[in-house]
């Protein structure tokens, strides 16, 4: 026969209330009366029901994230699997559940985030994936939820995780013209996608820094969704044109492979006659041949802060409004035209 709550009281000689109060850490019960109910339930093998404790507390210990796309497309990516994973060591750590919340639709994620969090079936949200006009953001800043965007959100200031997307891409644009490249293309983003914009704009910054024009035409291959299949569709467009370029920046390391075997298909060698940087440094940037050149972030990191900030945000704890994790280049074998043969 298992314990109540009622045996406890009755063992100690309190009010059920009292243990109930115990149960949910109130500040109104003397440190020894805890200390005495505590003793007992853990003697008599009492556990309280997590349902209950929640409800009392106004809690669900539960964060949802909000996937900012389509459920083919989103765990197909290996930047959320990542992210998920960098959230979820921490939420753990300090007894939080995770709830993944993914749909066709804009409108109908932010209906679904918001019934998680009107009926308290979740405390908090991160959003993965910053967009342009936002409806869930905006929601979200109406109705004071607690939550967390990774990227960020262009003309409002809240509580976010990002890295330096625009100096990022910079970063990667100018060392392809440091190697000799000039004629330089970017390929990919959903366009309606802050980081897309940001890496777009860090793409054209680096070609102005040089005086170099900003072909449109090399500037507008848009990818709606970040697969091989794309970049390699993209990369047949690019490459296939007798003015063709010399170098593809693209804005992530799935869709610079598609781009990496389209080169192949057509007999153009990488690097020799084709550079390619791509972003993330996913696992397969390593193993394809040759070696991607890429912008590492640490997107697990980027999860931990992200879980972190919202989890004092839920416990009203002081946290900056805006982390900056820092990015690196990667330099592997599909940009270094400078290198010599043997080196």
């Amino acid at each position: 026969m298992s314990v109540t709550i009622k045996d406890v009281a009755k063992e100690v000689g309190v009010s059920i209330s009292t243990v109930s109060r115990v149960v949910t850490d109130d500040s109104r019960i003397s440190q020894p009366t805890k200390d005495k109910v505590r003793e007992a339930m853990a003697h008599m093998g009492y556990h309280p029901n997590a349902i209950a404790r929640s409800l009392v507390r106004q809690r669900s210990n539960t964060i949802a994230l909000a996937m900012s796309r389509a459920p083919k497309f989103a765990m197909a990516i290996p930047f959320y699997p990542e992210i998920i994973s960098g959230i979820s060591e921490y939420a753990m750590a300090e007894h939080y559940h995770l709830m993944l919340v993914s749909s066709e639709s804009r409108e109908e994620e932010c209906a679904q985030t918001l019934q998680l969090l009107r009926h308290r079936r979740a405390d908090g949200v991160i959003h993965l994936a910053s967009r342009i006009k936002d409806p869930l953001i905006e929601a979200l800043l109406q109705e004071s939820f607690p939550f967390v965007v990774i990227g960020r959100v262009p003309g409002v200031e809240v509580p976010c995780v990002n890295n330096d997307n625009l100096a990022a891409a910079a970063m990667a644009v100018t060392h392809l013209l440091d190697e000799g490249y000039t004629r330089v293309a970017c390929v990919g983003g959903s366009p309606d996608l802050v980081v897309t914009c940001d890496r777009r704009d860090g793409y054209r910054r680096a070609l102005a820094a040089r005086g170099i024009p900003v072909r449109e035409d090399w500037n507008q291959i848009v990818c709606h969704e970040s697969t091989a299949e794309a970049g390699y569709n993209a990369g047949l467009e690019l490459l296939s044109a007798p003015d063709r370029p010399e170098a593809v920046f693209a804005l992530d390391d799935t869709l610079a492979a598609g781009v990496l075997n389209s080169a192949r298909k057509l007999g153009i060698s990488v690097p020799r006659e084709l550079g390619i940087v791509g972003f993330n440094d996913e696992p397969l940037s390593r193993l394809i041949e040759p070696a991607l050149t890429t912008v590492k972030i640490h997107i697990f990191e980027m999860g931990q802060r992200a879980a972190r900030m919202l989890i004092d945000l839920i416990n009203g704890v002081c946290t900056p409004r805006s982390v900056v994790v820092p990015a690196e280049m990667v330099i592997r074998q599909s940009s270094r035209r400078s290198v010599r043969p043997g080196e």
